[in-house]
């Protein structure tokens, strides 16, 4: 059950668009508080509200340093989510492609593998 309690709370975090933003924005490098709210045409309160939504969503990491916050990105969870999000997925034509090919490549080393048998046996006889 917490492992879908997770999944709720960083589904739940990433449908804010700030919040997304946020995150690309820390994925790139730590920021700290104040550089993440400049990036924002709202309210310091209101982006430090996004931040506690994403914390408490286990998604960005904080570190005091001095008088600054500086925010981690944590992408654990997000991994979570796609993974649970790949289910659904349908498999994409290179998919097939690609498994066509495998079939055709482990066909090609039995019948490569035989036919060496094959001549093995020939020999000895």
């Amino acid at each position: 059950m917490e492992e879908r309690a997770d999944l709720d709370a960083a589904a739940g975090a990433i449908a804010d668009p700030v919040r997304r933003e946020i995150l690309l924005m820390l994925h790139a490098e730590p920021r700290t508080a104040g550089q993440i709210a400049g990036a924002f045409a709202i309210s310091r309160p209101a982006v430090s509200r996004h931040l506690r939504v994403l914390r408490e969503a286990g998604l960005v990491r904080d570190v005091a340093d001095g008088r600054r916050r500086v925010y981690t990105l944590v992408a654990g969870p997000l991994g979570d989510l796609s993974g649970w999000l790949d289910r659904f997925r349908r498999p994409t034509a290179w998919d097939r492609h690609f498994d066509a090919l495998e079939t055709e490549v482990h066909r090609t080393r039995r019948a490569r593998r035989e036919a060496t048998s094959d001549d093995q046996k020939r020999e000895i006889a």
